[in-house]
């Protein structure tokens, strides 16, 4: 019988990505959505963001007794995924266990050769239709093969079935909203109030060499009507207390009409909600006449994705942009008082510390007021592999964090260049320090809060506080103003 299926978050934490708050898990609020359409019992258990060790995820689980559990990872979280349905078939006798996720959309046979003692499913794709069907099939004692969109093993063979099409109309899904637990998510700048994701759209139809989503959505993109996305944000406010969205989509912006009519219906509504969003730099330029509606729908954070501030480099992550892009975006936001942020990715093969330091001279020219150094991550399944492929000096997965370098350029060692990266960091955000004072009062408010959450909750605080010198220097700093 399958009645109960916990969605387990694993317990991974990656570092940068978490210092502006910690939000819920939207894939699963949407799968669990759907389960409990189709007549399940879905529990949303997010192990991550509440801390758990593998004791307290194990005594959750027996107390929750689920018959499946089900999770989901991306490249750095996939080991910690596959801990935590260890942990459950240790604790759960019999219990049916799958994973889905970017990680394993690609890596199924990967992932099914080396774990397939604790993967018994994986879920390809969008999982709205392809997890309840599969609870379904499997209740029914069906044929597994029968479902579109999974991958297991049977006698050792890994059967792969036809890929799931995507959902033809994102509008009416149904939600599992209900199912968070909305003390755990709140975006740190502005505490008081709950913080939720929603997705706007899914897909993405560019080309860079260095990212997955492309493959993901084959190339696609489906935006959901304005009139559904602004209803979701309204519940959540009315009903949740959500004052703060953050939208998940990789170019929530990419139908200019589409987007206009949301920001004008946002407007209309006057929901007061506190909005943030990744899109790319040549919508923002596309967007310069409606720029003030951005701000009078409630868009106060935005994150372009500038990656390089070398042509050559920028070609070869095939971002269909150039260099003076990423600087002109970042000026319009910045003119209309939104909180810019930005990354720059660093220790490719050909990168040197003169490189390094080019990159860094014109980040600090670009002067959004966040600015993230990542190291590449060589994800398996990105176009980009093949070329970093001959340099990668870990294949630990965990590793694959943005921080930790997996790469080592031809011209240094990895632990030169994790001194250089974190050297960015430090002379970029003392500089912008320096100058707080010559901020407007809501962005050096946004912005020391920010920056005294790098410094203390992040993953980088471990890397920054061998720096020594550093920490006394933003503490002196930052007394000045908070």
């Amino acid at each position: 019988m399958i009645r109960r299926i916990a969605l387990v978050t694993p317990h991974y934490h990656s570092g940068v990505v978490e210092t502006a708050g910690t939000w819920p898990n939207v894939a699963f609020v949407y799968i669990a959505g759907a389960l409990r359409e189709a007549g399940f019992e879905p529990v949303i258990y997010d192990a991550m963001t509440m801390d758990h060790d593998a004791d307290q995820i194990r005594a959750q689980l027996v107390a929750l007794q689920p018959d499946v559990v089900l999770t989901t990872a991306y490249t750095p979280s996939f080991p910690k995924a596959v801990d935590l349905l260890r942990l459950a078939k240790d604790a759960l006798p019999g219990v049916i266990t799958g994973i889905g996720g970017v990680h394993t959309h690609f890596m199924y046979e990967e992932a099914l050769t080396r774990h397939g003692d604790v993967i018994d499913f994986v879920l390809r794709g969008e999982g709205e239709v392809t997890a309840p069907e599969l609870m379904c099939c499997l209740a029914e004692g069906g044929d597994p093969a029968t479902v579109e969109g999974v991958v297991f093993k049977r006698n050792d063979v890994v059967v792969v079935t036809p890929t799931r099409p995507f959902l033809e109309s994102l509008d009416g899904l149904a939600t599992a909203w209900d199912l968070v637990d909305w003390d755990l998510y709140r975006f740190y700048p502005l505490p008081e109030t709950n913080l939720a994701v929603i997705s706007t759209s899914r897909g993405c139809n560019q080309s860079c060499t260095f990212c997955s989503q492309q493959s993901f959505w084959c190339k696609t993109w489906r935006g959901r009507s304005p009139k559904d996305v602004v209803d979701e944000m309204q519940m959540l406010k009315d009903r949740f207390g959500v004052g703060v969205i953050m939208f998940s989509d990789e170019t929530p912006t990419l139908d200019r009409e589409r987007w206009e009519q949301l920001l004008d219906l946002l407007i209309e509504r006057d929901l007061g909600l506190h909005l943030l969003m990744e899109t790319r730099v040549d919508d923002i330029l596309r967007d310069e006449d409606i720029l003030p509606k951005y701000v009078e729908a409630g868009m106060r954070h935005v994150y372009v994705g500038v990656e390089r501030t070398d042509q050559a480099t920028l070609d070869l992550f095939k971002k269909n942009t150039d260099v003076q892009m990423g600087k002109k975006a970042l000026d319009l936001l910045n003119s209309y008082d939104i909180i810019t942020e930005t990354s720059f990715v660093l220790g490719l093969p050909d990168d040197t510390p003169e490189t390094i330091e080019a990159t860094f001279e014109l980040a600090r020219h670009y002067n959004p007021d966040l600015a993230f150094f990542l190291t590449i991550a060589p994800w398996p399944y990105a176009d980009i592999y093949p070329d970093l492929e001959p340099y990668i000096v870990s294949y630990d997965y965990e590793d694959y964090n943005l921080v930790a370098p997996v790469v080592k350029p031809k011209a240094m060692e990895t632990d030169e260049l994790m001194r250089i990266v974190i050297n960015c960091y430090r002379r970029f955000y003392m500089g912008k320090l320096k100058r707080v004072a010559s901020m407007s009062p809501s962005k050096r408010d946004y912005f020391l809060v920010t920056m005294k959450l790098l410094m203390e909750n992040s993953y980088l605080k471990q890397f920054m506080g061998g720096l020594g010198k550093m920490p006394t220097e933003i503490d002196s700093l930052l007394g000045k103003w908070l």
